[in-house]
């Protein structure tokens, strides 16, 4: 089989595309273990066949998604479950969460090691009745109470609905005072910015990134017992350097940057703590790039940086693509990843978000996945690929 393509460009061509010669990714032998905490943010495999309204209701193909969580684990990736890659809040309900959640931590059960913690919001509050804190406050109660209930360890969600009815930083600190206090096991938060979110500018009380992040700070330090660590999301290195370096002893900065993740994972061993020197991962394009993760972090773990920086190196252009501005349509590449591998029979998501971007966009994401080494099957991918110009009209 031709491993070329006709792919079209930015400025209305096509160009002829040939994928390199060259082998996938080597990863790790099973049971490698890191010097860092990694964890993916999944995404789910909807169910095409379901006789839903895709834009208004959700269905999920259940086998699939919890395969993928699977193969996570198996290359030594921790899962954070129903979170925004999963489409949390963009087609992803409450319920149907809950579900997932039960599903994985049913299936983690039987994978030794298997690391997993699952998104505690208030997505399942109906925008137009929150009117107070406490609305907030209870709503959290109810996820914390449904997922703690299942074994579950919390990642405390950024709330819409917190930000909607918030008037200061004081409202911030009462309500994660409040969860903090009731959870039973340390937990992550989870600090998601506006260009991932719009619904979230001015988290913490404030517009501005620093003087939010010192109330993120106040609340961790005056709970910092409940508190295992927190992702931030910000696409700012500096920001992630100065706030990990202001943690108390015991927390941990799992970043968040899809941009500049392998830099800060690698650290620069500056602070007065060892992890104030580097950060942890609660990272969406790890569950794009799950094979370069893992191959990065073995290396990193047997102490060559300069093999963890040459692998993820590659990684680092596919990855700001996916999250290019709209940088909240990044779901689609992740799952189009998924599917031009082989992962699901598909490329078909909830809530129909397939659709969120163009045919140019993809066709750069897949130039750019295999430069990464990242196209695990040339045949299957080339196949796929060719299936999806047809249906745009391109002759591949």
């Amino acid at each position: 089989m031709s491993l070329t393509l006709n792919l079209p460009t930015a400025d209305g061509r096509v160009q002829r595309h040939t994928l390199r010669d060259a082998a996938p990714i080597a990863t790790a032998p099973p049971g490698t273990r890191f010097n860092r905490i990694a964890y993916s943010a999944a995404h789910v495999v909807a169910d095409p066949r379901a006789a839903i309204d895709p834009w208004l209701q959700c269905a999920v193909d259940w086998d699939a998604t919890i395969a993928y969580r699977r193969r996570l684990w198996s290359l030594g990736l921790g899962v954070a479950e129903a979170m925004d890659t999963a489409q949390r809040g963009m087609g992803l309900d409450w319920p149907t969460s809950l579900e997932l959640i039960r599903r994985s931590l049913d299936a983690a059960r039987d994978v030794p090691g298997a690391l997993i913690a699952s998104g505690c919001g208030t997505d399942h509050l109906d925008p137009a009745a929150v009117t107070t804190v406490d609305d907030v406050i209870r709503a959290y109660e109810e996820q914390m109470e449904a997922i703690e209930k299942l074994g579950g360890t919390l990642i405390v969600m950024a709330s819409r609905a917190l930000a909607k009815v918030a008037t200061s930083p004081a409202d911030y600190e009462r309500v994660y005072d409040r969860v903090l206090r009731q959870a039973k096991q340390p937990v992550i938060l989870h600090w998601l910015g506006d260009m991932f979110d719009p619904a979230l500018k001015g988290y913490w009380g404030h517009a501005d990134a620093d003087a939010a992040m010192n109330t993120a700070l106040a609340v961790i330090d005056a709970n910092a017992a409940k508190v295992d660590g927190i992702k931030i999301s910000l696409l700012d290195k500096d920001k992630e350097i100065a706030m990990r370096r202001r943690l108390p002893a015991g927390v941990r900065m799992y970043t968040g940057d899809d941009f500049n993740y392998a830099e800060l994972i690698a650290g620069d061993g500056a602070g007065t703590l060892p992890t104030h020197g580097r950060s942890d991962a609660l990272l969406g394009i790890f569950d794009a790039i799950a094979p370069a993760a893992n191959a990065a972090l073995a290396a990193l773990a047997a102490g060559d940086t300069a093999r963890l920086h040459a692998i993820l190196a590659p990684t680092v252009p596919l990855s700001r693509h996916i999250f290019a501005a709209p940088t909240r349509f990044y779901k689609t590449g992740v799952v189009f990843m998924a599917w031009l591998n082989g992962h699901q029979s598909h490329f078909t998501m909830v809530g129909g978000q397939q659709s969120t971007r163009s045919l140019v966009h993809l066709a750069e994401l897949f130039r750019l996945a295999d430069a990464a080494g990242l196209v695990e099957q040339p045949e299957l991918a080339v196949r796929r690929m060719a299936h999806l110009l047809a249906l745009h009209g391109v002759e591949a």
